[in-house]
């Protein structure tokens, strides 16, 4: 009997490939039999991505350079795993930018004077890339009336960033904040995941949010003596706490889930 868990044969895109997680996730995917083409900035000089991948799935691994602010390069992308492959059957909307933790003080800083270019640049990729991706491969899935999108959300953009977790930054003298964009970015996939789970329930493809917590990747002890107490579970997430759920929302496991946000926080936004 075969599992309601399998994604055997399937095509499956993962953009933001190369990073932390989407390297994880392609190696899931791989391990349980599908065929991921991986798309970053830059196309992987090592399929095995660091030993993740043995040598026996490496040919079902396709990694393309592509911006997924660009329309064009998607459509390219798209002809390009057609090409090898077929059209495909899911979509992991996994490409996101944030302010990184030793940014300058002029993104880091109070909200009152965030700037602006920072603020579009995060948009740009966190919301605009994953409706063109959402355009080029969902129209292509709905188009075959059969797919998948799973797009990739956060805590915070359930709830707000608690300040208070970086207030030892601000003790030891450095103007910090979480900023705004990322919240603001990762709220709004909410929406189009219901918007484009209605638009294309008829054509039977699902959209679903997964929404992470923070993922351990050796933060400040700091920040982690804040941050613990707040997870009922007591750890930050690791990569491997969110394969699972990546393989049933492209599964025939969810096939009567759409439009639903799925979150594994290890009881965050519980509290």
């Amino acid at each position: 009997m075969q599992s309601p868990f399998d994604v055997q044969g399937r095509v499956i895109v993962v953009t933001g490939g190369l990073g932390q997680l989407g390297r994880r996730f392609a190696a899931a995917l791989l391990a349980g039999g599908a065929r991921v083409a991986l798309l970053d900035q830059t196309a992987p000089d090592d399929l095995s991505l660091g030993g993740a991948v043995p040598d026996a799935l490496q040919a079902n691994l396709l990694g393309i350079a592509c911006d997924v602010t660009l329309r064009s390069a998607l459509e390219t992308a798209l002809a390009e795993i057609e090409r090898r492959w077929e059209a495909p059957f899911g979509l992991i909307n996994n490409a996101a930018i944030d302010s990184p933790p030793n940014a300058p003080a002029t993104e880091n800083g109070p909200f009152e004077t965030y700037p602006e270019a920072s603020f579009d640049r995060i948009m740009d990729v966190n919301v605009k890339g994953v409706v063109l991706c959402c355009q080029v491969f969902g129209g292509r899935m709905a188009a075959l009336g059969r797919g998948s999108i799973v797009n990739i959300g956060s805590i915070y953009g359930v709830v707000a960033p608690d300040q208070a977790l970086y207030q030892y930054r601000r003790d030891q003298g450095e103007v910090f904040f979480k900023p705004v964009a990322y919240s603001v970015s990762k709220s709004a996939l909410y929406n189009l995941t219901r918007y484009l789970s209605v638009y294309w329930g008829p054509n039977n493809v699902r959209v679903n949010t997964l929404t992470f917590a923070g993922v351990f990747n050796r933060q400040d002890p700091r920040f982690l003596e804040r941050y613990l107490p707040k997870v009922p579970l007591g750890r930050m997430a690791e990569a491997e706490d969110y394969t699972g759920p990546i393989i049933f929302l492209l599964s025939d496991a969810a096939r009567y889930m759409t439009g639903a946000n799925l979150v594994v926080d290890g009881g965050f936004t519980a509290m």
